[in-house]
């Protein structure tokens, strides 16, 4: 992770400042930005890092996903954004739209603690 990510608004878009700058944040903020994005890679979507993503064709886009396997999955992939010490994932089941809701718990390394919405996996 760098010291500093783009503030993203509320429907993750970037935005500019009045002054006409991209606002950057490098608090937890970040982290759980880093963090949600890397809960949304798919595998072999990031073109020089193939390897990295989570395999969602195979878990959760089936008839009735295995939420445990995705638990675990979520949390590994957590556990590898720099400055994450711990992440907690709870996942509720998939709603009648098929999107799978949830919250990730992340404990960072300077000790504060964010809680991640996850909603529409």
């Amino acid at each position: 992770m760098s010291d500093y990510n783009l503030a993203l608004e509320d429907d993750w878009d970037i935005h500019v400042t009045d002054d006409g700058n991209l606002p950057t944040v490098n608090s937890a903020q970040g982290v759980a930005q880093n963090v949600a994005n890397a809960f949304r890679l798919f595998t072999d979507d990031a073109y020089y890092f193939g390897e990295k993503g989570i395999p969602h064709f195979l878990i959760e886009l089936r008839e009735k996903p295995r939420l445990n396997i995705l638990r675990s999955r979520l949390k590994r992939v957590a556990l590898s954004i720099e400055g994450v010490k711990d992440a907690q994932i709870d996942l509720m089941e998939v709603d009648e739209d098929r999107a799978l809701n949830g919250i990730a718990q992340l404990t960072l390394y300077n000790g504060e603690n964010v809680n991640l919405y996850i909603m529409g996996l």
